[in-house]
């Protein structure tokens, strides 16, 4: 069994419980998620099975679509309603217009502060387990993009909105972050993940109805999961180099125009998927070998 599973998970569990449910239904113990969903939120969560484990950072490395509720007026220790209040403030004077224009000014790129509780190491620990022991440290901003805010919602102290964001983005963050912006503070009270990559929540199959009976019906393929990827074809009588990791320098390798730096899904002219390849200004290259 081999390929992707657009599940969606629930709240109340976590992207590990997923990923135990899905090894027992499949059979197998060569499962893989694409991407932490916190306990608390729900949302959008593609599981790899087997050989589908091969492209699990292609997955994780999309943009993402969340559904996001959050509160003015109150800070917690992990930035949602999961932590310890540790400091409240009236947001009632804040006028609608202040909150959007705070909101929309994060609508950009930035070097965003992750959450102590959260699963990035610093000297080789796990930020939250230094949290949990009531450490703090000094954390690196990341360069992150959201790319689109839209459909805000504001019943102060209350507002949703979703995101379009880039990988490595906290939504828990923005928040947090929007909240400081506003010098009230903020905390996420709820949050969806209605997508990734391709995989979508309307296409997705909820946990609880995945069982090792129909599994292999909502198997979508390595292939087929990779189709936000734009197509090259190759000439076939270049695929054995390509397939033997070798760089081509040859112009002929292709009929098509190749965007330098860009990741493409490679096929030969007879149809076969060999992997993912891009150019530099050196020659064409496969950088991950999916040929079955």
């Amino acid at each position: 069994m081999n390929g992707v599973i657009n599940i969606f998970k629930n709240t109340g569990m976590t992207s590990f419980d997923v990923v135990r449910i899905i090894k027992k239904a499949a059979g197998t113990g060569k499962v893989g998620h694409t991407g932490t969903l916190d306990p608390e939120a729900s949302g959008v969560l593609p599981i790899c099975i087997g050989k589908g484990t091969k492209i699990i950072d292609y997955i994780m490395n999309s943009d993402k679509v969340y559904e996001v509720e959050f509160k003015l007026g109150i800070k917690t220790t992990t930035y949602d309603l999961e932590g310890d209040i540790i400091e409240e403030k009236d947001p009632s004077n804040i006028g609608n217009e202040d909150i959007l224009k705070a909101i929309y000014s994060f609508e950009k790129e930035y070097s965003q502060v992750p959450p102590m509780y959260s699963a990035l190491k610093q000297n080789g620990v796990r930020l939250y387990e230094l949290a949990r022991k009531g450490i703090e440290v000094e954390r690196e901003g990341r360069l992150i993009s959201i790319h689109k805010i839209e459909d805000v919602r504001i019943n102060n102290p209350y507002i949703s909105m979703k995101v379009t964001c880039s990988k490595g983005t906290y939504i828990r963050s923005l928040c947090y972050d929007i909240g400081e912006a506003l010098n009230v503070g903020a905390t996420m009270t709820k949050l969806k993940r209605s997508k990734t990559s391709k995989f979508t929540e309307d296409e997705s199959i909820n946990i609880e109805d995945i069982n090792s009976e129909n599994i292999k019906d909502y198997i979508i393929s390595i292939e087929d999961a990779l189709d936000s990827y734009e197509k090259l074809i190759v000439l076939s009588r270049f695929s054995k180099l390509l397939i033997n990791g070798v760089k081509v320098f040859d112009k002929r390798l292709t009929k098509e125009n190749i965007e330098v730096g860009k990741l493409y899904r490679v096929y030969d002219d007879s149809g076969i998927f060999i992997g993912l390849g891009k150019s530099d200004h050196q020659g064409f290259k496969i950088e991950k070998l999916l040929i079955n």
